[in-house]
């Protein structure tokens, strides 16, 4: 019976020493936060405020978002993946490609092509959005990152935050500082009413342009020998080069890879949002950096999840979480929302959601 209580003592003295103050600080905040959702999602639903129908609106709008996200984070993951590093120019090659097709598109609705022609149109605007945001990465890739490869990792951080900020204002030289409104496409309006519900074309269109999207690069890296060898990259380097494939040459089809997925998201989210600007990518590009993370960095089916969560609780969290508490348009709010999400993620699963746990090596 006294070896019991000793032993708990023990454990207990084990488990104390593993936790520091700032750990001890970090689940305090987590913890606030959370009772701070539950308490206002509570107060929200017994006001009664939104019906059924309106919620369901909140969840296909945050589909529609997420499917944006997701598309971005796969640019992060997979080059994470690869290199072990952010790439937070990720964000500026999103905007490069929709920004650019925004001419493409001016011109289309200008002489009336996009109205005749409407499919031709929507493929143009996505294959020069997707070829311009491919360009932009494999350059980043080649001047900014490639001579850095060996080099810390602090050195290739700063330089992706260089290079995000270098094409914002080269592409704000190129086109301007001014807002752009992408041209109207009547094609793309109206909605589908399934009973009570009522669904726009446009959410549908970015929903299931984005899940084939996705659904087309999953295969790509786990069917083709091209995505096999991307992978044996990301394992190990070394024995992927003995092994005679060209290190290389896999991680530039990566960025490839990422700028495409980049380009199309950016043309779904100047259809959804209406406007494209030198500044557009930094915001979405934090926010699929979350979705990354919430799904598990260099995790390529989490990142799909991440961005589709990440999505959804935007759309759903400033209504559900603050309006019971009397905030005024509490929507405003909805960026403070998606970063409380990352907070929490990084406090609570660092790894993410499907990520791997990280085993410490003691020398």
């Amino acid at each position: 019976m006294t070896g019991r209580p000793a032993t708990s003592l023990a454990a207990i003295r084990r488990w104390s020493a593993r936790i520091n103050v700032a750990d001890l600080l970090m689940w305090i905040v987590g913890g606030a936060i959370l009772i701070f959702i539950v308490a206002g999602s509570i107060a929200t639903l017994r006001l009664g405020i939104y019906s059924f129908r309106q919620w369901v609106d909140f969840i296909v709008f945050g589909l529609a978002q997420g499917g944006v996200y997701a598309l971005i984070a796969l640019g992060y993951t997979m080059v994470y993946g690869t290199l072990r590093m952010i790439n937070f120019a990720h964000g500026e090659v999103f905007m490069s490609g929709a920004y650019t097709a925004y001419f493409l598109a001016f011109t289309l609705a200008q002489n009336g092509w996009i109205e005749r022609y409407p499919v031709i149109s929507l493929a143009m605007i996505f294959a020069v959005s997707m070829g311009t945001s491919a360009l932009v990465a494999v350059l980043v890739e080649r001047i900014a990152y490639r001579p850095l490869r060996n080099a810390p990792r602090l050195v290739a951080l700063i330089t992706a935050i260089g290079a995000s900020f270098f094409l914002q204002y080269a592409f704000r030289g190129l086109y301007g500082s001014g807002f752009k409104a992408y041209p109207r496409m009547s094609f793309l309006e109206g909605s589908w009413s399934l009973g009570d519900f009522r669904i726009l074309h446009l959410q549908v269109v970015v929903i299931v342009a984005a899940a084939l999207m996705m659904a087309v690069l999953y295969l790509f890296i786990q069917k083709t020998k091209t995505g096999k060898a991307i992978r044996a990259v990301s394992e190990d380097k070394a024995a992927a080069a003995l092994m005679g494939i060209s290190v290389d040459r896999m991680i530039v089809i990566t960025f490839v890879i990422g700028g495409l997925a980049a380009g199309f998201a950016g043309v779904l989210f100047a259809l959804m949002f209406k406007q494209v600007h030198f500044f557009m990518g930094f915001i979405p590009g934090i926010k699929a950096f979350t979705a990354a993370v919430l799904g598990g960095i260099g995790n390529i089916p989490g990142a799909m999840i991440g961005g589709a969560f990440l999505g959804i609780f935007e759309s759903l969290g400033p209504i559900l979480f603050l309006d019971g508490f009397g905030i005024k348009a509490p929507y405003q709010l909805k960026d403070a929302i998606a970063f409380a999400m990352l907070v929490l993620v990084l406090i609570f699963r660092p790894t993410g959601v499907l990520g791997e746990r990280l085993v410490q090596k003691k020398a």
